[in-house]
């Protein structure tokens, strides 16, 4: 709903009468502007037609009445003022159509002529567009790790959604991915039937990418047609968009480093995707991730506080103020962040398949740690001595060790916080999540051992990455649940 100062207005049809077509209105229509006044509960309006201006009152109850419920929208194409002092000052004559929002704190919801709080709708399609991000970050780790995704050679949006169904087809895919390293070096004299398996966890993989850029785009589009989306969400909507574009070039660019054929002629070169650009296919999906999520707890959020499904929302609000929880909210984001670093580094980690060494826990091979000189070895640093860092990045040993160091700091950091969590006065939401969140931090650190000491089972492996982004979004959800209340403007 529209507001003119401190009034809300709508509009409602009232009768067929001759057409007023100059104020922008239907032709054989009738149109009132009306206003509410909050402090009498009583609501004005003005009657449009060729007899002139018109004013009528009458109790706010009137406009429970869902039927008549509409919404001025568009653009203004005229100013009146009306000479009812304290009832109405001033209209913004509108082009109306019918509106979906017929509650009355839906139209609280939207002050200023402009929408303020998202339609419940938006925050049910953005989770469940994290949901699909979810399914396809397990998928691209299946097939990571089933060695598929180099088996579609090929960047084809459009044409590649298409999976070959004719013997002639299979065989031309077949050979066009013969003529690239991994069939020379990984999958050496695989059969056909073999490449079709691989052929389509890479191309499963890729299709579910393109079904959630539908998902994503044309729900997107409607809701800011229909007015269902603030401005602020707008603004939300499209980075996010934008970062979903950039997620699906990164998966091409990704892929087209396993495809170099300089990978088959080195002898000591394994075709596989870079690394580093697998960490980054992947950090922009768990961005992605947490920013639907984040932004549908918010719409959610929102419209229970509009709607008054808070229970004693002020109280809550000087609860979520007070020093202690503001501090442990703090550190609360901090963990999130430090969970997220210990995600990509387990990225590191498979692009390097840094996990099929040292399967051995909490010992790395003789001691606690592999000898210096292999994690700080010359090899890496290709002659360069200012170059060393790269062991950093390019040796397994480093990189699985860095990896191991994260995950403990993150699990000794989670348990700490949960430790003092549980003697402060946070919200249920809060106390329920901090619980989820420990319960998560402790089978991580399960699948990730069993992963490790059983060398890479596809299975926990898996489930190791799975698990990962659950307690990214428990931590998520705790640092979501200690915000501050919001102030809507009604």
């Amino acid at each position: 709903m529209l507001s003119t100062g401190r009034f809300l207005r709508t509009s409602i049809t009232l009768s067929r009468l001759p057409p007023v077509g100059r104020l922008g209105c239907s032709p054989g229509t009738q149109r009132a502007v009306s206003c509410y006044r909050s402090d009498n509960n009583s609501c004005s309006s003005i009657l449009l037609s060729k007899r002139g201006l018109r004013t009528a009152s009458w109790p706010m109850p009137t406009l429970a009445d869902r039927s008549n419920l509409f919404m001025a929208t568009g653009r203004v194409v005229s100013v009146v003022s009306v000479g009812q002092p304290g009832i109405l000052k001033r209209v913004h004559l509108s082009i109306f159509r019918r509106s979906t929002s017929t509650t009355a704190s839906e139209a609280v919801a939207s002050g200023h002529g402009r929408r303020t709080v998202d339609a419940p709708i938006v925050g049910y399609w953005t989770l469940f567009c994290a949901s699909m991000v979810f399914g396809i970050i397990v998928w691209g780790g299946l097939t990571r790790l089933t060695e598929s995704g180099l088996s579609i050679v090929e960047w084809a949006p459009i044409t590649g959604a298409k999976l070959p169904t004719s013997d002639a087809a299979w065989e031309a895919e077949f050979e066009k991915y013969k003529q690239f390293p991994e069939y020379h070096k990984v999958h050496i004299g695989i059969t056909l039937d073999d490449f079709k398996k691989i052929y389509f966890m890479e191309w499963f993989h890729r299709n579910i990418g393109r079904l959630f850029g539908v998902v994503y785009l044309v729900p997107a589009a409607y809701f800011v047609s229909k007015g269902l989306v603030s401005r602020a969400g707008i603004a939300k909507i499209g980075g996010l968009g934008l970062l979903l574009l950039g997620q699906g070039a990164m998966g091409w660019y990704m892929v087209a480093s396993g495809l170099e054929k300089e990978l088959g002629e080195r002898p000591d070169a394994v075709p596989r995707v870079s690394q580093y650009r697998l960490t980054s296919h992947l950090s922009l999906a768990y961005l992605l991730y947490a920013g639907l999520s984040l932004y549908g707890w918010n719409v959610f959020r929102a419209n229970r506080l509009v709607n008054k499904k808070i229970a004693n929302p002020e109280v809550l609000r000087a609860l979520l103020q007070e020093p202690a929880v503001v501090s442990y909210r703090r550190k609360i984001t901090a963990a999130t962040l430090l969970v997220g670093t210990t995600c990509l580094s387990g990225a590191m980690v498979a692009g390097l398949d840094a996990g099929l060494i040292y399967n051995e826990f909490p010992a790395m091979g003789l001691g606690i740690t592999p000898p210096l000189s292999e994690l700080w070895s010359q090899h890496f640093a290709r002659g360069d001595p200012s170059a060393m860092w790269r062991n950093l990045t390019e040796n397994p040993a480093t990189v699985q060790l860095g990896h191991r160091i994260l995950a403990m700091t993150t699990f000794f950091t989670l348990s700490a916080l949960w430790w003092q969590g549980r003697k402060l006065p946070l919200p249920r939401a809060a106390r329920i999540t901090l619980h989820a969140m420990y319960g998560l931090a402790w089978m991580q650190v399960a699948l990730g051992i069993s992963t490790l000491v059983n060398f890479v089972p596809i299975v926990y492996a898996s489930a190791h990455q799975a698990n990962s982004v659950l307690l990214l979004a428990s931590a998520l959800g705790l640092y979501h649940s200690l915000r501050p209340l919001p102030r809507l403007v009604l």
